[in-house]
């Protein structure tokens, strides 16, 4: 394996801490082993490295040994997660060449980093990007007609009329009406009550549950908005419950604090106003649903992104972290790994046609992506592609357990 460092400098190894040491082997370009093959499909996967934020032009660590800012970790583990997998493949004898660069560069802009010459004939983007970069690397991919992966951002950047680029983290329209379809196929008869705080977001949840109300095929739901201050009480919530039949409350806010008031409330009249409490999106990182005073609610939320760690690769790579580093593997290190894979797996698969095969289902690893067209209503034409598949997941009783 042949190692060249794309990302601003040749980072050494430092004694500050396994985790570090292991992170600071940032390589730009992986597998180029055999010249005398064809050329190899390329890769590049972009992330917030926070490079130059953690080492100055002497490769010396700013930190002291046992700071390790919280900043850094999502886009490293992202990176180790990705690296886990291109070292399978090698291991299968795949041959990619593989570009690293970080976004959060002090030396590049992500737009220089874009135009190097390296990824003239790039087949292949893995982004793993901000909101205010989602139009870029979407605006690259169509202008070089290669397929761009936008991992962690739910925003389409107001992109149209793009083959090339794909959401993998399903947008805010797409969560709503997973939603809907789930409350309409479990919860269609029950009383369901939105609570919401005033705000642009709020209304364009809104808009979203009313929209696809309008357009469902099956019996549209009856929902109930109601609007609460910062300081809302259980007084306010009782007047919109039903002390006989189980209430459906909604949590029509991306706030996870706004969500946790709602759910603590609801949690402590529970046995008096029965209901079970939907969650958004947001929810996901929430873990304060074990603690006891949410006890006896039923609490359920959606995620693109599920992996219930008992396969043999999760444990592979939880053992990995565990006797390098110390440490138990986050969710950025999974997705990571899986998008990478399922990616360079189909790249090697259909080559330079790969953007007429980005829906295939094929090289699952933790999760069932199902990616497909997003059409613009008024043009008729695609505008994207965007993974619909939701997993939903239930709190209740400090145990966490997909029920779809």
């Amino acid at each position: 394996m042949k190692y060249d460092f794309l990302s601003g400098k040749l980072l050494k190894h430092f004694a500050c801490c396994t985790l570090l040491i292991t992170y600071c082997i940032l390589p730009g370009r992986t597998f180029a082993q055999n010249d005398s093959l064809p050329s190899k499909y390329k890769i590049a996967i972009f992330a917030p490295l926070y490079l130059d934020s953690a080492f100055n032009s002497f490769t010396e660590y700013r930190y002291a040994k046992n700071v390790f800012p919280k900043f850094i970790n999502a886009g490293l583990e992202f990176y180790e997660g990705a690296q886990l997998a291109l070292d399978s493949l090698g291991k299968e004898g795949k041959e990619l060449e593989v570009f690293v660069y970080d976004t959060r560069s002090g030396k590049e802009t992500l737009d220089e980093q874009l135009n190097r010459s390296e990824l003239e004939n790039i087949d292949l983007i893995i982004a793993n990007c901000g909101n205010n970069e989602v139009r870029t690397f979407a605006e690259i991919g169509m202008r070089k007609n290669i397929p761009v992966i936008n991992v962690s951002v739910p925003n389409d950047g107001g992109t149209t009329n793009n083959p090339f680029f794909v959401v993998l983290n399903p947008t805010l329209r797409t969560q709503c009406e997973g939603i809907y379809k789930y409350i309409q196929k479990y919860y269609a008869i029950q009383p369901i009550v939105v609570f919401r705080k005033r705000g642009a977001t709020e209304d364009q949840i809104k808009n979203y549950f009313d929209e696809y109300g309008k357009s469902t095929m099956s019996i549209p739901l009856k929902i109930k908005y109601v609007d609460l201050s910062d300081s809302f009480n259980v007084n306010q919530l009782k007047r919109h419950l039903d002390t006989v039949h189980r209430t459906l409350c909604i949590a029509g806010s991306l706030d996870a604090n706004f969500g946790k008031r709602l759910a603590a409330q609801l949690a402590s009249i529970n046995s008096q106003y029965p209901s079970v409490v939907m969650g958004m999106p947001t929810w996901d990182a929430i873990r304060d649903f074990a603690r006891p005073e949410y006890k006896g609610l039923e609490i359920i939320y959606s995620t693109p992104f599920y992996n219930a760690k008992t396969d043999k690769v999760s444990q592979s790579i939880t053992n990995h972290f565990n006797s390098i580093m110390y440490a138990r593997p986050t969710d950025m290190v999974f997705r990571g790994y899986e998008v990478t894979w399922k990616f360079a797996k189909l790249l090697l698969q259909f080559g330079r046609d790969l953007s007429s095969n980005i829906t295939n289902r094929q090289n699952k690893v933790f999760t069932d992506f199902d990616i497909q067209p997003v059409i613009n209503k008024q043009t008729r034409t695609l505008d994207y592609f965007e993974n619909k598949k939701l997993y939903f997941m239930k709190w209740q009783d400090g145990i966490i357990k997909t029920v779809n």
